[in-house]
């Protein structure tokens, strides 16, 4: 074999290897390889700006879960959310959800923030309590207007 040829192989190995790593991070990131250990619970969303599957749910600032359903419910056109949370983490029944930023230009997640019940969430309960996307652009254009209302 000529150093030609295995130049070839050499450089086809690390693209190969390279295309394996990308498809890997890839599939952790949009979350397809999703954790099954945990629980689920529901949430309704107004607004679900900036959320789709495999989106971090958070509670102070530590990962507890990721987002593993998203649909529309056509009777009252909010998204319905089914939300995964690790076994072990237990949410007070009084908590709320919300859809937070990472920053001016970061994306969004999915926030918990406990209350003070001393009963918890069960698995398939319903998070009634919700607060859904801001959108960055509307209030732009509120402050760039001057409207005072709200």
């Amino acid at each position: 074999m000529s150093t030609h040829n295995m130049t070839e192989v050499l450089v086809g190995g690390v693209v190969l290897a390279c295309a394996i790593g990308f498809g890997v991070y890839a599939s952790q990131s949009t979350g397809w390889s999703q954790n099954t250990s945990g629980y689920e619970l529901g949430a309704s969303f107004r607004s679900l700006e900036g959320v789709g599957v495999g989106t971090d749910v958070r509670l102070a600032g530590v990962k507890i879960g990721t987002v593993t359903n998203v649909k529309l419910n056509p009777e009252t056109y909010r998204a319905d959310t089914t939300i995964s949370v690790a076994d072990g983490i237990l949410i007070p029944d009084d908590s709320a959800i919300v859809i937070s930023s990472e920053g001016l230009l970061g994306g969004n997640f999915v926030e918990v923030m406990p209350g003070g019940s001393p009963f918890y969430f069960e698995p398939g309960d319903q998070i009634e309590d919700t607060q859904g996307a801001v959108s960055l652009i509307s209030l732009l254009v509120k402050f760039v207007a001057g409207d005072s209302a709200e």
